[in-house]
């Protein structure tokens, strides 16, 4: 095997140890608000700092102990988004939806 090839399968070990150890550990629960809002905000691909403020405010309302949020922080992040937005698509500190979005 050329020093090329093994550098190469290598790199493919180490890439697929990489993963078998994040599928079998999981993803890091804190039990926290922070790494709850986190959590959303990696989901969303990043969030701005008013969602990320808002998110952190109406955490402890949503959230009563620390189960719950390890419970929340381990969904998938399609229903992560879907648990905090719901069906209206509303991000943290939005307002209601007003008239005509609040018939849809």
């Amino acid at each position: 095997m050329s020093g090329r090839a093994l550098a190469l399968a290598l790199a493919l070990a180490l890439a697929m140890s990489g993963c078998v150890v994040r599928y079998v550990m999981g993803p890091r629960l804190t039990g926290t608000c922070d790494g709850a809002c986190d959590h959303y905000a990696r989901c969303k691909g990043g969030v701005d700092k008013a969602v990320a403020r808002a998110c952190r405010a109406e955490c402890p309302d949503v959230f009563g102990d620390k189960e719950s949020l390890m419970a929340f922080e381990s969904l998938s992040c399609e229903h992560t988004i879907d648990y905090v937005e719901g069906p209206a698509r509303r991000p943290p500190g939005s307002p209601p939806p007003t008239g005509d979005q609040a018939r849809q």
